[in-house]
């Protein structure tokens, strides 16, 4: 394993600090590192919270900031952050409007939230995104994963709280997008966590994973890898085939890496996956291409189709400033 890491107990704490440093006109640091927060919190807005495992960055605390998150609470390495971290985070940034969560589908972080809700003695209400097509709902007993749809969620839900959207619309409007949102990821290399030194799995110099998790769990099969064109062909062939009533009209097109993929390759399945698109009758007039969600070193990348109407683009459009997303 080759890593710049001085310590793997240590490796959070640093990292924080840095991020923190290098951003210190968007966002600050809670005590004891427990949280990431907007430098000058709102109070009178809705307050977005959200948070996860580490390693998938910039993934949450690069969201922090304005017209999107207010806060995050990072995690260990691929481990949820703890009750005692979310109602810190949350009475932090959270004022009279209340506070809306935006969880993962992941059972360790379903679980963390709802217990931070029970305590947290302030208005709250949370939302779980599930968008990962890969995952059979009818089988899976909890159900599909939260993966890189999540940050459309945040960003989307992020400008409504900011133009003043009460809780319960914000609740409801973070739904509706999570509704309209899917996604599926391939891997061509797993990642290595830091603790572990190895990877988590092994594939061939002819295979891929199809319909892998941003932890590196198992996908729809392992197949032989194949050119650009036909990867993409089969991750929007998933993708559409999840939408009960098809898909058609305007559409956000979100290529997400996983961390070890460079953006020429992002570029090219982009490119791929607007043409396959378009002939299917898909109008890409939004899009977002980078490693945004990732999966510490894996190489690979994952496709988000979120379908929109006049409202969700023009939140979309709104100002955003955090350290990985502005404009």
């Amino acid at each position: 394993m080759k890593k710049f890491i001085n310590s793997v107990d240590g490796m959070l704490a640093e990292s924080l600090d840095g991020f923190a440093a290098v951003h210190a006109d968007i966002v600050t640091l809670g005590e004891e590192r427990k949280f990431v927060r907007r430098r000058s919190p709102n109070l009178q807005k809705v307050a977005l919270v959200s948070g996860g495992g580490s390693g998938h960055e910039p993934l949450h605390a690069g969201f922090v900031g304005r017209g999107m998150l207010d806060a995050a609470c990072p995690g260990q390495i691929f481990t949820s952050p703890t009750p005692d971290q979310i109602v810190e985070a949350a009475t932090a940034v959270g004022g009279k409007p209340g506070v809306l969560f935006i969880v993962k589908n992941y059972a360790g972080d379903r679980m963390n939230f709802e217990m931070a809700a029970e305590i947290f003695e302030g208005q709250a209400m949370s939302v779980i995104t599930n968008d990962d097509v890969a995952v059979d709902k009818s089988t899976y007993s909890e159900g599909r994963r939260g993966v890189a749809g999540t940050l459309v969620v945040e960003k989307i839900v992020g400008a409504a709280a900011e133009k003043g959207m009460d809780l319960k619309l914000c609740a409801k409007l973070a739904t509706d997008v999570n509704a309209r949102t899917k996604s599926i990821g391939v891997a061509l290399t797993s990642c290595t966590v830091p603790a572990a030194g190895t990877p988590t799995f092994s594939l061939g110099e002819d295979e891929m994973e199809m319909g892998v998790g941003i932890h590196g769990e198992p996908g729809r099969r392992r197949v032989k890898l194949t050119n650009a064109d036909d990867i993409a062909d089969q991750m929007v062939g998933a993708i559409m085939s999840d939408h009960e009533r098809g898909a058609s009209g305007h559409a956000l097109l979100f290529v997400n890496g996983f961390g070890g993929t460079p953006s020429l390759e992002l570029y090219l399945m982009y490119e791929a996956a607007r043409r396959i698109l378009h002939k299917r009758g898909v109008a890409i007039s939004r899009s977002l291409v980078g490693s945004y969600v990732t999966s510490l070193d894996m190489a690979g990348c994952s496709i988000t189709l979120t379908m929109l109407d006049e409202n969700l683009t023009a939140l979309w459009d709104e100002p955003v400033h955090t350290a990985a997303l502005r404009w």
